[in-house]
């Protein structure tokens, strides 16, 4: 069970400026700019993070190419990147109050949804993919006696990745761990407004004994960093999460660059849509309230449209504003909000 003690404590932890995370160590950008954190709760700058650029990009690819042809992670037998992996998630059990509260206290995530979905999705994530690892298997292709056909599965090299700033850390996660499980290297570029909790696994990636220019971490404007990793010729896949309209960008320059692939994962609508006869109208009533207002609605799968039927519609509105005209807004940290 949550303790509002030990939230309280964490909440009011001195946080040291942090750079970006290239090769294994934290440095600054190359043009030593910084940019405040400023926490969305009441508007304090928690500290600062470094101001990446495109100098900064190239440095962060160059080390995830160099660690990806030198073979430690990328030809590491398939069991030894696993046993990794499976650290990585127990130092983020291990640590997941800490991260929790540092990433509401980075964008306002409310803690007992954030501390499930962040490093309780994290975790359970690099458990997933490290499991996959010695249980993914090539194919023989059905051929002819005298022919033989074989696939075999290999790492494509590196991997950029850019998240938003709601679930950084679980979003992250998604992306990471199954290009980490399959030999990858990997650049990742968090929003620019919500960064300290991948930060922070950026280190326990390396605590768990991930080899440095493995996982990178640059942190930086989307039109900045996020453009440069885009059109980077040294970049073989492009992970995004994000608006259509960045996604179209970050298409246009795969197909200006190294036509790089990319997987894309674009923001949508998502109607609830309610029917007469459905067998609990109260639950059904709950679940459209708190899956739009939970968490502001700041949320991928929000259930951002509501289809009645019109028998039951001005009935079933009712509930719904009942229901959400007794939530309490308030403080992100606070068990009762």
């Amino acid at each position: 069970m949550l303790d509002q003690s030990r939230i309280d404590a964490l909440r009011t932890l001195e946080l040291a400026p942090r750079g970006l995370f290239i090769d294994g160590t934290f440095r600054d950008a190359a043009t030593g700019r910084r940019r405040d954190v400023i926490s969305p709760i009441d508007g304090r700058v928690l500290t600062t993070i470094a101001e990446g650029g495109e100098e900064d990009v190239d440095r962060a690819v160059a080390a995830a190419r160099r660690a990806f042809e030198a073979g430690k992670w990328s030809r590491a037998a398939p069991a030894e990147r696993k046993k990794v992996m499976l650290r990585i998630a127990d130092l983020i059990d291990r640590h997941a109050l800490e991260l929790a509260v540092l990433g509401v206290r980075d964008n306002g995530t409310e803690i007992s949804m954030a501390l499930k979905a962040e490093p309780g999705s994290a975790a359970g994530t690099f458990r997933y993919y490290a499991e996959a690892i010695d249980k993914v298997y090539g194919e023989i292709a059905p051929t002819a006696p005298n022919v033989l056909g074989l696939v075999h599965r290999e790492p494509v090299g590196v991997v950029a990745a850019i998240v938003p700033w709601n679930f950084p850390m679980m979003i992250g996660s998604w992306k990471i761990a199954p290009a980490l499980a399959a030999g990858n290297s990997v650049v990742l570029k968090p929003a620019e407004v919500a960064s300290l909790s991948l930060l922070r696994l950026a280190e326990l990636c390396a605590e768990a004994g991930l080899p440095e220019g493995v996982l990178n971490v640059v942190t930086g404007k989307g039109s900045v960093c996020g453009e440069a990793l885009g059109l980077h010729m040294d970049v073989d896949v492009m992970a995004f999460t994000g608006s259509g309209a960045v996604g179209r960008r970050l298409l246009e320059y795969a197909a200006r660059s190294n036509l790089k692939r990319c997987y894309l994962e674009l923001g949508g609508k998502s109607p609830n849509i309610v029917f007469a006869d459905a067998p609990d109208l109260d639950q059904a009533a709950k679940v459209s309230a708190y899956g739009i207002f939970r968490n502001s609605g700041q949320v991928c799968v929000a259930g951002s449209r509501l289809l009645v039927e019109e028998s039951i519609h001005d009935e079933f509105v009712a509930r719904v504003a009942s229901i959400a005209a007794g939530m309490k807004v308030g403080d992100p940290l606070d068990l009762s909000t």
